[in-house]
């Protein structure tokens, strides 16, 4: 339920024009200035905020009510649960969609009712969703009856709400809706049979997968990579030949779940596929079950036009290679123009102790403590594979640091040293506090370290100390 953009306040609008907007006579200028508010803590603008939730206009109580989401501050749980009874729908998506943020067990009764009575599809939905994130098991019954809405944006929310809160009774409906007629239920059914490893519900998704559209495989193809059962494995396999490039590359995933055998010969041909979003998810694979003869395919893709390819390559190769003209190869990568190909070689050279990398690494530290870190980017998407964000410049530093402290001079390193308190010297004290973020293949897997532990872990290091 995010604010439109045209309504967002700039960061230096004055405070006391908005609230003062907030009581023009015009219905449309207070629910600009509602709305312009969103996003601002400031207690000031969150009690105005919802003395307007009982403005006459229903826009402007839609616009205050979409501004204190925006906050979800608790202390606004009140007005949410006022508003949730509200004439109009969009004031009480609104409200569901703040209870969803910051909502307590507490709530879980009025958001129960407003999943089973309100005659809006998106507030039911927007009850389910709030009582997944904040609610507690007792309230299963209503969600159980929920999947029988005949709204399916209700029924998807309500299953996964299911499935969050009690895994044990999720399975058989997600079964049911395996062959619900709305493609976006059949699919939350995929995720949550995978989700919970249901081997008994291999068949049906076996069965859903040969008659299924192109848009749902891929969720179908996961879970079965994630039940494991080797019956699925010559579906998988043809699935891998398959016309759409999103589908080939799950199909891909899944296998490397199987092991060597029946993954490597379906990634080893898919390294030569026309599509980059194939060849990368080949490279992946073959990291887990691949082998040294893989490695001369796997050091072709470090020239590869698209980033993602060798990305995995030289996360593949790291994982099989210890030869110096592979490392040296991956050092070279140190300087690609693409941010998640130097990630991935920042990890590598550390991963090989590539002590030649050493002076490099030294320049990639020292230059991110006079650049700010960039934000997130769409890697590609457009052209039918799957759509990739990269957070790479975000994940670079705590990577670069770590790889570093696997490469420093015995006894004491005095440029790791230098390097590190000239990086030190740029971090605040909430961003030194924040999980040191880590390079993995997919997805997120950060650990319990903090930022300013790993530079103090590996400045110690670098000192001759022990690392701890």
């Amino acid at each position: 339920m995010p604010t439109a953009p045209g309504d967002a306040a700039a960061p230096d609008e004055p405070l006391a024009e908005l609230l003062a907007a907030l009581d023009d006579p015009a219905p449309e200028r207070r629910r600009a200035a509602a709305r312009r508010l969103g996003g601002r803590p400031d207690p000031q603008a969150r009690t105005a905020l919802e003395r307007h939730l009982d403005d006459p206009d229903a826009t402007v109580r839609s616009g205050a009510a979409e501004a204190l989401a925006a906050v979800a501050s608790p202390a606004s749980v009140p007005a949410f649960l006022r508003a949730l009874a509200d004439p109009s729908p969009a004031v009480r998506s609104h409200a569901a969609w703040g209870l969803s943020r910051c909502a307590t067990p507490k709530e879980e009764g009025a958001l129960a009712t407003a999943l089973e009575r309100d005659p809006d599809a998106l507030v039911r939905s927007l009850a389910a969703l709030a009582l997944g994130r904040r609610g507690t098991p007792a309230v299963a019954p209503a969600l159980e009856r929920a999947l029988a809405d005949p709204s399916d944006r209700v029924r998807r929310e309500a299953l996964i709400a299911l499935d969050r809160l009690v895994p044990a009774r999720a399975e058989a409906p997600a079964r049911h809706l395996l062959s619900d007629p709305a493609r976006r239920v059949r699919i939350a059914a995929a995720v949550v049979l995978g989700r919970e490893r249901a081997r008994a519900a291999v068949p049906d998704l076996l069965d859903r997968l040969a008659r299924s559209e192109r848009w749902e495989r891929p969720a179908l193809l996961v879970a079965l990579g994630k039940i494991g059962d080797p019956a699925a494995v010559p579906a998988l396999v043809r699935a891998a030949r398959d016309p759409a490039d999103s589908v080939r590359v799950c199909a891909l995933h899944a296998l490397a779940e199987f092991g060597p055998a029946a993954a490597g010969p379906t990634a080893r041909a898919a390294l030569d596929d026309p599509a980059w979003s194939v060849r990368g998810a080949a490279a992946l694979a073959l990291a887990s079950c691949g082998g040294p003869d893989d490695r001369p395919a796997l050091a072709r893709l470090l020239v590869d036009p698209h980033p993602w390819p060798r990305r995995n390559a030289v996360y593949a190769l790291a994982r099989l290679a210890r030869e110096s003209a592979l490392a040296e190869a991956i050092r070279a990568l140190l300087a690609d123009p693409e941010p998640d190909v130097r990630l991935a070689a920042v990890w590598a050279v550390g991963e090989l102790g590539d002590i030649a990398a050493r002076p490099a690494l030294l320049d990639v530290v020292r230059s991110l403590a006079r650049a700010p870190v960039a934000p997130r980017r769409t890697l590609a998407e457009g052209d039918g594979a799957v759509r990739l964000l990269s957070d790479a410049d975000e994940r670079l530093r705590d990577v670069a640091v770590a790889a570093l402290g696997r490469l420093v001079r015995a006894p004491s390193d005095p440029d790791v040293v230098a390097a590190l308190d000239e990086l030190a010297e740029t971090l605040d004290e909430a961003t030194a506090a924040l999980p040191a973020r880590r390079f993995v293949p997919l997805g997120s897997d950060d650990g319990p370290e903090t930022v300013g532990m790993l530079l103090e872990r590996v400045r110690r290091r670098a000192l001759g100390g022990p690392s701890g």
